[in-house]
């Protein structure tokens, strides 16, 4: 699974002093919660989604704690990775597992109901999400639909999990802060 650290890499524009555009980043993601090989969330980059775009600025804009989604305003750019569920792992302790998952990322409260799925949960965005590599399959309350590389999922707030199938995925994904009306 190592060519998901070498898929990781980000490459940050902007402008120099003299207003030529450069790359002011090069590199893998800046923050993390988990590690490619066993799952998780790799940030990227973190911004308003409505403040005057500053080219000039070289701050670091993924380089904050991993939340589960953008904070009130912003958009947020990640990689996550997902695994199958172990097999012959027991549902409760499955559920208090990601529960816990959650809670480390400042999720647990979007933890909606984990009948279908032991990591259904709710977001407060829109997330445009594309699978890089590996294949998954997208729970949803009522359906659920298998992803392969190169298709998108508009994910619009609802209940929803993600699970690999047959070895661990690659997603990225863009989260746009918006509330919700259900």
């Amino acid at each position: 699974m190592s060519d998901f650290r070498t898929a990781m890499r980000r490459i940050i524009t902007g402008d120099d002093a003299d207003g030529r555009s450069v790359i002011i980043l090069d590199g893998g993601p800046s923050s993390q919660i988990g590690d490619p090989d066993i799952g998780g969330l790799f940030e990227i980059w973190e911004d308003s989604a409505s403040d005057v775009l500053a080219t000039k600025d070289a701050q670091d804009l993924g380089a904050t704690k991993p939340i589960l989604g953008p904070r009130k305003g912003n958009f947020q750019v990640r990689w996550f990775v997902v695994n199958p569920l172990p097999e012959g792992a027991p549902k409760e302790a499955m559920d208090a597992a990601v529960r816990e998952r959650f809670a480390e990322m400042g999720g647990a409260g979007h933890i909606i109901d984990q009948t279908r799925h032991p990591a259904m949960h709710e977001t407060h965005s829109i997330d445009v999400i594309c699978l890089l590599k590996g294949r998954v399959k997208l729970f949803l309350e009522g359906s659920e639909t298998i992803v392969e590389p190169g298709q998108v999922v508009i994910q619009r707030g609802t209940n929803h999990a993600w699970e690999a199938i047959g070895g661990p995925a690659l997603l990225l994904a863009v989260l746009i802060d918006r509330p919700l009306q259900h």
